[in-house]
C-alpha cells in the first residue's frame, strides 16, 4: 500500500469515527497503550507550546518523541505533513491532502478543522502497519495546537471479548436462519462475518467436520474430533464436548493469530445452533 493510499484511508475514517474529548476511557486490553500515547501527546503539546515550530524537528527524530511502536507525527491546518518520528516521515512537506478526491479532502478538512480549546479528541482507523506488512486498526489520539494538529496513536491487533461475542451472535442469527448461504459467506472471508482477527468456524455435530471456517479453508470438511491447538491440546474434543454439555461455552487454547502471525492465547465463544457448532474467539497473548 502506497503512503497517500493508506493516508487516505486515514482520512476516510478519521471524521467518521472521531470521538469527544478523551477522559478516563473504559478498562479494555489497551488500557496501558491509551495512557501511553496520551502521555506522549500531552509532552509533546506542551514541548511545541514553549518552542512553536522549533520542535518539530525533533518528533521527527528517534528519540524523546518515540516510545516503542508510538510516535509523534504533526500536520498543519492545510494539510501539510510537518513531522514524524514513523514511516510517514517521507510525507513531511507535502501536501498530502491534494492526493486526495473531493469526498476524502472534505473530511479530512472536517478532521484537522477541530477548535483549539484544549480538547483531546480520539479516533479509530485503518492503517497499514509496516511492522506486520497489513493493514489494522489504528486508535488516534490528537489535539490542536494553532494552526497545527498533534497526534499519537497505536495499532489494535487485538478485538475484545465483547467484540467476539457481538459477531458470534451475528453469525450465529445467519446460521439459524440461512445457513447454507452463511457457510458460503464465511468460506469466503466475508467482510461482515469477519473482521481483523475476528472471525466465525462451524462444526457440524452431526458429522463432527468443518463445514465453515473464516480463517483456514483446508480445515473444511475435516475430522473436527482430531483438532489440536499449536501446543497439541486435543481442543476438537473439548469443544465437542462442550456442545454436548450445553447450548454455550468457552474455551482457552493456543492458536496462530492471523493479524500478528504469531502463536497466542485464544478465548473462543461457542453457541450450538440448530444442530451446528458456531464459533468465534478472541486473541489474548496473555
Amino acid at each position: 500500500m502506497s503512503l497517500y493510499r493508506a493516508f487516505a484511508v486515514l482520512c476516510l475514517c478519521f471524521t467518521s469515527l472521531s470521538g469527544s474529548a478523551q477522559t478516563a476511557p473504559a478498562p479494555d486490553a489497551y488500557s496501558a497503550d491509551t495512557q501511553r500515547a496520551n502521555v506522549l501527546l500531552a509532552k509533546a503539546v506542551a514541548d511545541y507550546k514553549a518552542k512553536g515550530d522549533a520542535a518539530l524537528a525533533e518528533f521527527s527524530r528517534q528519540g524523546a518523541y518515540v516510545d516503542g511502536e508510538l510516535y509523534i507525527y504533526v500536520v498543519d491546518t492545510s494539510g501539510v505533513m510537518l513531522a514524524s518520528g514513523g514511516p510517514s516521515v517521507s510525507l513531511v512537506g507535502k501536501q498530502v491532502v491534494n492526493a486526495l478526491d473531493d469526498d476524502l479532502k472534505k473530511a479530512f478538512q472536517q478532521a484537522i478543522s477541530q477548535p483549539e480549546d484544549g480538547t483531546v479528541h480520539s479516533a479509530e482507523y485503518r492503517w497499514w502497519n509496516w511492522q506486520h506488512a497489513k493493514v489494522e486498526r489504528k486508535r488516534v489520539f490528537y489535539q490542536r495546537v494553532g494552526e497545527r494538529v498533534i497526534s499519537v496513536g497505536y495499532y489494535m491487533p487485538r478485538s475484545s471479548p465483547e467484540q467476539a461475542k457481538q459477531l458470534l451472535q451475528t453469525v450465529a442469527e445467519h446460521v439459524r436462519s440461512d445457513p447454507k448461504t452463511t457457510f458460503v459467506r464465511i468460506n469466503k472471508h466475508d467482510k461482515k462475518l469477519n473482521q481483523d482477527d475476528l472471525y466465525a468456524f462451524v462444526v457440524d455435530l452431526k458429522t463432527k467436520r468443518f463445514i465453515a471456517h473464516g480463517f483456514l479453508p483446508r480445515l473444511i470438511g475435516t475430522d473436527f474430533k482430531a483438532l489440536l491447538s499449536t501446543d497439541g491440546k486435543p481442543i476438537g474434543e473439548e469443544i465437542l464436548k462442550l456442545m454436548a454439555d450445553g447450548e454455550t461455552g468457552e474455551i482457552d487454547y493456543l492458536w496462530r493469530n492471523p493479524i500478528t502471525g504469531q502463536n497466542e492465547y485464544k478465548k473462543t465463544f461457542l453457541q450450538r445452533v440448530n444442530g451446528y457448532a458456531v464459533a468465534v474467539g478472541c486473541y489474548t497473548n496473555q
